[in-house]
């Protein structure tokens, strides 16, 4: 089928859609329907229709603020746009022509002129306009826009200080739960510690495998949910401030050290090379090391967690001037750039939750989102940095991924000393 034009229809009305796109589509006209102005613009930049036909009041734009956008490329310039007006509008219709439309249509539209009307503005000069229209209209229209303005900056207000309420609300939920729900699992907790301890648990244990086998695997529930309850508590103390940094003499190659030991069961299971490049490891540094090792212990555990069996993680330091700099270098999966921009987000988990699978150390196992947040919020409250760099994920090839961690040798909340620059392709 041959069609006379293509003419793009911006309406968020059902009902307006379907009688206009039928109406010239008998006429013999390609019609393309958007229902928003966002995807009317992309439409309209996509397919260079031959004319644009928009409804005055749409949801997110007015039909005078989509022939503003649409006027500013240069390839639609000559498109003509016409606007359509309700009757009782009409006497305001003027307006459409400063914002760079061809004219109007009153709504309802009556089917047996609108073909002729819309052929009208297909064979007219877009650039026409009269300018007797532009006078009073102008700062009629200069005197909309303002107050459109004002009104969408009260909401964007109202709605930033609902968003800040409202997430006050979660972190407060989630700093009480967490405190709730460490006492009575720290008692849980230390029972379990004392049942695998006991003599008498112990000789009932080498003799029934069965008891074994239930009690580790409580023993080893009890530990993961420790664990969590204490990433909860941890970043909770980042978010509002709390975290107390111990700074003192640490030696940061023990810390590594310590921590890669702590993997060496799953590395061992998973037949992956760990190595800690000898470097040029700084004596000490000013720290809390306790902080700076489960800091570590949750990069090195992303690292693992992202690398398939058989991969390879290197850590490397290097001492610059009053900094040191740590990497970790993964041959896994990588990250998507989209991924690299929330990465460090309290719980943001990339890929579907859906196919979330509860483990720490397994290939692409799940958590909650926690462990690059607490890293992120220890390395700054020591004021260092830590960011990631990766060529996008892809199972298939392995890109890997790099997290770089910038640390103060003598300066644990440093704030006036920059820290070096980036290397991007170290």
């Amino acid at each position: 089928m041959t069609f006379q034009a293509t003419v793009l229809y911006i309406e968020d009305d059902e009902a307006s859609r379907v009688l206009v796109e039928r109406v010239l589509t008998y006429a013999g006209y390609r019609v393309l329907i958007a229902s928003r102005a966002l995807d009317g613009i992309d439409m309209a930049r996509k397919h260079r229709p031959d004319l644009i036909l928009t409804d005055i009041n749409l949801p997110d734009l007015s039909g005078r603020e989509i022939a503003v956008r649409l006027r500013s490329d240069p390839q639609l310039k000559a498109v003509p746009i016409v606007v359509l007006v309700p009757q009782r509008q009409q006497a305001s219709h003027d307006k459409p022509f400063v914002a760079g439309a061809s004219g109007t249509i009153e709504k309802p539209i009556d089917a047996t002129t609108f073909t002729r009307q819309i052929e009208g503005f297909l064979h007219s000069d877009p650039g026409a306009v009269d300018p007797l229209a532009i006078e009073p209209a102008s700062p009629s229209y200069q005197q909309e826009r303002v107050e459109q303005l004002e009104s969408s900056v009260r909401q964007l207000e109202t709605s930033y200080r609902d968003l800040r309420r409202i997430d006050q609300i979660k972190d407060d939920f989630i700093q009480l739960t967490a405190h709730e729900l460490r006492t009575p699992l720290t008692t849980v907790y230390g029972y379990s510690r004392l049942v695998q301890t006991s003599s008498a648990i112990q000789r009932v244990m080498a003799q029934d495998p069965e008891v074994r086998a239930c009690l580790n695997g409580l023993v080893d529930s009890i530990e993961r949910l420790h664990s969590v309850m204490t990433e909860i508590i941890t970043v909770s103390r980042i978010a509002s401030g709390r975290l107390d940094v111990r700074a003192a003499p640490t030696s940061l190659h023990s810390v590594v050290e310590s921590v890669v030991e702590s993997y060496r069961q799953v590395i061992r299971q998973r037949n992956l090379t760990v190595t800690v490049a000898p470097g040029d490891w700084p004596p000490t540094i000013l720290a809390d090391g306790g902080l700076l090792e489960l800091a570590f212990s949750n990069v090195l555990g992303n690292a693992i967690k992202y690398t398939p069996d058989g991969g390879t993680i290197a850590l490397t330091v290097e001492t610059r001037g009053a900094w040191v700099r740590m990497t970790v270098r993964d041959t896994g999966i990588g990250i998507d750039p989209v991924d690299q921009i929330h990465i460090f987000d309290r719980f943001y988990t990339a890929g579907d939750t859906q196919l979330h699978s509860t483990s720490k150390t397994a290939f692409r196992g799940g958590g909650l989102g926690l462990g690059l947040a607490i890293s992120k919020g220890i390395i700054e409250a020591h004021g260092g940095h830590i960011w990631v760099e990766s060529d996008g994920c892809d199972p298939e090839v392995l890109p890997g991924s790099m997290f770089t961690i910038d640390l103060p040798l003598n300066q644990p909340h440093a704030g006036s000393a920059s820290p070096p620059e980036r290397d991007p392709h170290a």
